[in-house]
């Protein structure tokens, strides 16, 4: 977990990589939707266009559905969901391991201006981070009730969040 722009797709590739098990990530899912003809793809853009999250009936069906393929059921590793507290105690998985990638604001906005894609004006950009930050605390919380939230410093260079990242892991899996 993380503010977008903190690296979560790039340090979940890396694990996934690692530990050999497949990485999941719902802002790809629903770039994927925009190219549908689709209700759901239709919302998702309608949503996504305007700087807005998608909505948490919309997030819950599509990564059920994704979550539900026989890929993912020895594991997996997953970004960008959840994004609220409703998502967290709604969902059909409960994490064995929640790694939070800390980055300042002002990171965030400059890694995604990078990006070039097309939601990520620095207006759009500053909306969503808004959006995420008012959000994404309680779900923190929550996860750290359960003692299965661990905090990096996602400003530090990729490869440090790795290191960072596959401590906390390797720790946790001896632990449990």
């Amino acid at each position: 977990m993380g503010p977008q722009g903190c690296g979560k797709s790039t340090q979940a590739k890396l694990l996934s990589k690692n530990l050999k098990i497949p990485s999941v990530s719902s802002g790809d899912i629903f770039r994927e939707l925009k190219n549908t003809n689709t209700l759901l793809g239709k919302r998702v853009v309608e949503r996504l266009s305007k700087g807005l999250l998608v909505s948490d009936d919309d997030t819950m069906d599509v990564i059920n559905q994704e979550l539900s393929k026989k890929e993912y059921k020895k594991g997996f590793i997953i970004d960008g969901f959840p994004r609220n507290l409703y998502q967290a105690q709604n969902s059909l998985f409960k994490p064995d391991l929640v790694l939070y990638l800390e980055v300042p604001l002002e990171v965030s906005v400059e890694r995604l201006t990078r990006r070039m894609r097309e939601d990520d004006t620095p207006d759009l950009i500053r909306i969503r981070l808004s959006e995420y930050h008012t959000n994404t605390r309680p779900v923190l919380d929550f996860y750290e009730s359960f003692g299965v939230l661990r905090s990096i410093d996602g400003n530090a260079t990729a490869e440090n969040v790795h290191k960072s990242a596959v401590m906390e892991v390797y720790s946790a899996l001896k632990v449990n």
